[in-house]
């Protein structure tokens, strides 16, 4: 197998995708509400982030060709983290949103693992469900603040188009030579999801 020299730094950012901050830090960050704190709370939330960038990564790994099998699940995580975000901030509750976020962190990891290929409406189907979860604890945290609350949300489903964007990019070059990187990617982030599901359950 021939590895190039940007192979080490790719499994090096791929495999610290989880451990690259703490969970649910972004708006406890000092930045509150607004187009930036809404943008910056996926990047700056670990699990957040790596559910976002493995769809990414999951959709490119698996792809029969690009258009239009790259985008089916990005969009469905995207539209239902929205759903879920509208939701959560008109207060709606949903039970077991912790463990079904580490839930879906696990799922991911697997699929990025094991690079299982599903119906393009099954596989946006299976992620905006978690999306939603994903979606219900960003709107919770902005309930009571519908002043800045829809910039937030622009912010917020901004970061999560780039980290998508940055998973499939990631996963395309990828695809062909390298696949032992996004295993090792997609058995952090299960591992990961194990992790949180254990406290979340705890």
């Amino acid at each position: 197998m021939r590895i190039t020299r940007t192979a080490p730094v790719l499994a090096l950012l791929l495999a610290a995708l989880p451990l690259a901050a703490s969970a649910h830090t972004g708006v406890d960050a000092g930045l509150h509400h607004g187009l930036l704190a809404g943008f910056m709370h996926p990047l700056t939330g670990a699990d957040h982030l790596a559910a976002m960038v493995a769809v990414g990564l999951w959709s490119a790994l698996t792809a029969r060709r690009a258009w239009p099998d790259l985008l089916w699940a990005p969009l469905g995580f995207a539209s239902m983290l929205l759903a879920g975000a509208l939701a959560g901030l008109a207060g709606v509750q949903l039970p077991a949103v912790e463990p079904m976020i580490a839930a879906s962190l696990l799922v991911l990891g697997l699929l990025v693992l094991t690079q299982r290929r599903l119906p393009p409406l099954a596989a946006a189907a299976l992620v905006g469900v978690f999306a939603v979860f994903h979606g219900i604890a960003h709107g919770q945290e902005l309930h009571g603040e519908s002043g800045a609350a829809a910039l937030t949300l622009v912010g917020m489903l901004a970061a999560t188009v780039l980290l998508h964007a940055v998973g499939i990019a990631a996963g395309w070059a990828l695809r062909h030579g390298h696949r032992w990187l996004p295993r090792i990617a997609g058995a952090a982030v299960a591992l990961f999801g194990v992790a949180l599901l254990g406290g979340a359950l705890a």
